[in-house]
């Protein structure tokens, strides 16, 4: 094994492109600095018309379609019609769990609506490099085979597998997450299909600050590839008014972090190596 391999390799991928025209605009700025060279795209997302081309002109990120399930409205017709109940709207991540694990909206359907959103984004000139989810829905069983199916459908080469992360001490609401977490990432370990790349980052998804990192960062493994989640952006007060969102986001200072030389200083004391998912073909 080369030297190189013997790394810690780590994508630093920004979710949410397209979720807003200020968040998706921060991850094109972020990537001026050269961390963030990952994004998966929201094909459900308001701006994603005016935000989709810039990104197809934007060689330094690889792009990938993160899958919408639980915000805002469907692509597709028949989703609609099934999302009646919730007003035409996806339902928030529990109900819609619930609602998919008692058949409530049928799998044909979901797998429509999955299938309209990749090809939404490829329709938009960008060449897709893997397949995530918005809030990890993707992760229930039933779902996760559909995306590694979707994956090898359209040649997309990797799928998000999302880890529990115990990193610090987090709280009642982040460990019940990371319990229902380890619990289906072990159920789909099990489930054949397209390179996986596990996902980090999720112990402080949303506000990512620098002792997380380092901590986190002292446990990778070398020779190991790994998905940092991010969610880097600027915050726009007249585009984003939930509070929600709000609450969960820092946006500008996970742009900050991520765009800063701590993110640099720490990958060298770790002996980390910032790569693209393109990368991995040659690895």
């Amino acid at each position: 094994m080369s030297e190189r391999k013997k790394d810690v390799r780590l994508i630093v991928n920004a979710d949410d492109y397209g979720y807003f025209r200020s968040v998706s605009q921060g991850i094109l700025d972020a990537a001026q600095y050269g961390a963030v060279n990952a994004t998966g795209i929201m094909a459900t997302g308001q701006c994603l018309d005016e935000m989709l081309p810039l990104l197809a002109l934007d060689s330094r990120i690889d792009a990938g379609v993160h899958l919408n399930l639980t915000y805002g409205e469907p692509v597709t017709a028949a989703m609609s019609r099934a999302l009646a109940p919730w007003g035409r709207c996806f339902p928030d991540k529990y109900k819609m769990a619930l609602a998919i694990l008692l058949g409530k909206v049928p799998l044909d359907i979901i797998e429509q609506e999955l299938s309209a959103q990749v090809e939404r984004c490829l329709q938009g000139g960008v060449a897709l490099q893997f397949l995530n989810s918005h809030e990890h829905i993707h992760m229930l069983p039933a779902i996760y085979k559909m995306t590694l199916s979707l994956a090898r459908q359209f040649n997309i080469p990797f799928v998000r597998h999302t880890q529990a992360d115990w990193t610090g001490i987090p709280g009642v609401g982040a460990m019940a997450r990371n319990m229902i977490i380890q619990v289906l990432g072990s159920m789909n370990s099990r489930t054949e299909g397209p390179s996986r790349v596990s996902c980090i980052g999720v112990g402080c998804s949303g506000r990512l600050d620098l002792d997380y990192l380092r901590k986190l960062f002292a446990g990778l493994q070398p020779g190991n590839v790994y998905e940092l989640m991010c969610h880097p952006g600027h915050f726009n007060p007249a585009e984003i008014d939930d509070m929600d969102l709000i609450d969960y986001h820092a946006w500008d200072d996970e742009y900050v972090l991520l765009t800063g030389n701590g993110l640099r200083e720490l990958c060298g004391e770790y002996g980390i190596r910032l790569i693209r998912y393109r990368e991995l073909f040659d690895t």
